[in-house]
């Protein structure tokens, strides 16, 4: 597993590279899992050095926000993403919350402006993937709704 801090266009990535079986890459990139496809890999992945290492957190999120943090997708549900790559500055609703469609549930900072991530449906946050300060690429989870 190698951990990398990437800075893209002024947002910060923490990516894990957690396996690579032939063109196919499991990664995490804050605190995300995809499933990556490699074209054209002409650089064996073992050569890549991180260009600084991953820091821990100084100070304990609120227990709140930890249990946020540590929620993860069960599986159930319908993902509410992100539209487009930015900063997320809040999130609304917690794990257990009703919601109903149109509702505010995160507001994502982009380009300088703040976007309203909207609840596609009703029904109750089965998990709650980001917390205040992520860095969320364009379709990352931001919460699951049940």
């Amino acid at each position: 597993m190698k951990e990398y801090k990437l800075k893209i266009n002024g947002n910060e990535y923490n990516v894990v590279i957690n396996s690579v079986s032939g063109n196919t890459a499991d990664v995490t990139v804050n605190g995300t899992p995809y499933q990556v496809d490699i074209e054209n890999n002409t650089v064996p992945v073992q050569t890549v050095q991180p260009a600084m290492p991953i820091q821990q957190a100084a100070a304990p999120a609120a227990p709140a926000q930890a249990a946020a943090q540590t929620a993860k997708p069960s599986g159930a549900g319908k993902q509410v993403t992100s539209p487009l790559p930015g900063v997320i500055i809040s999130v609304k609703v917690n794990v257990g919350d009703a919601v109903k469609s149109g509702q505010v549930v995160a507001v994502l900072e982009a380009m300088k402006m703040e976007n309203d991530i909207l609840a596609e449906n009703d029904g109750t946050v089965t998990a709650v993937n980001v917390a205040k300060g992520d860095s969320v690429l364009e379709g990352a989870a931001i919460i699951t709704i049940g």
